[in-house]
């Protein structure tokens, strides 16, 4: 199975308030929180691995249920080393796979392909207009600084919480609760934006609004619909 087990039928690009969230349904957003990777910053493992390893290597690598890639990533973004991570998949998987995962990681700065065009700007329209900018997002503690110095558009956040240095992990509850009581904010007038369903779904659970990214201008014309006093697209 390609891609994080678990994931939820969602619409992309529209404003979700369920559970929890039902109730802070039509307030006024106050303040918007970011997922990273592939909603401000493009994040492609094929982009490490493709100078080693040939496409049904890196098709079968990405497969879940074959390497185990994306278990290995969830126990690296809630607090476990690289190091770790390998041993698990080599225990688990077979040295293959492991060694795969330790020649990615070691290459990892070459996953980061980009920004997500308009982000940039997005965030200081939002800025300009009063809206607090906020970052949440699963990432392996020693791999986010590379994606700091890879990314400057992660220092125009006001915030950010980074699961590999809390030890939580989207989608439980409690790194969401962790972020709003770190920013100062309340749920009622958040708006999390992230590319993975359960991610939304764990939003809603602590009545945090959100929205499933695809389209960067999708996200400008929600934002503007639901009261964001941003400029539109032309």
């Amino acid at each position: 199975m390609k891609g994080w087990p678990g994931e939820p039928d969602m619409e992309y690009d529209t404003l979700v308030a369920q559970g929890e969230a039902a109730a802070n349904a039509g307030k006024p957003i106050t303040d918007v929180i970011f997922d990273f990777g592939n909603v401000l910053l493009y994040w492609d493992p094929v982009a490490a691995l493709v100078p080693r390893y040939s496409a049904a290597t890196i098709e079968q690598f990405l497969d879940n249920d074959i390497s185990g890639f994306y278990d290995a990533n969830d126990r690296m973004d809630a607090g476990a080393t690289p190091e770790e991570g390998i041993a698990w998949m080599r225990q688990t998987h077979g040295d293959k796979w492991a060694d795969i995962l330790a020649y990615y990681l070691d290459n990892f700065e070459d996953s980061l392909t980009g920004v997500v065009p308009g982000a940039r700007v997005l965030l200081n329209d939002l800025k300009a207009a009063g809206i607090g900018v906020w970052g949440l997002s699963n990432w392996e503690k020693e791999l986010f600084p590379i994606a700091q110095r890879a990314t400057p558009i992660l220092q125009q956040l006001d915030g950010k919480v980074v699961s590999g240095y809390v030890r939580l992990r989207k989608p439980d509850s409690a790194i969401y609760r962790k972020a709003l009581e770190e920013f100062g904010i309340g749920a009622e007038g958040a708006v999390f934006v992230d590319d993975k369903a359960m991610n939304i779904v764990g939003a809603n659970a602590v009545g945090i609004r959100g929205v499933r990214f695809r389209d960067p201008a999708k996200l400008r014309e929600l934002l503007i619909a639901n009261g964001v006093a941003i400029p539109g697209v032309q």
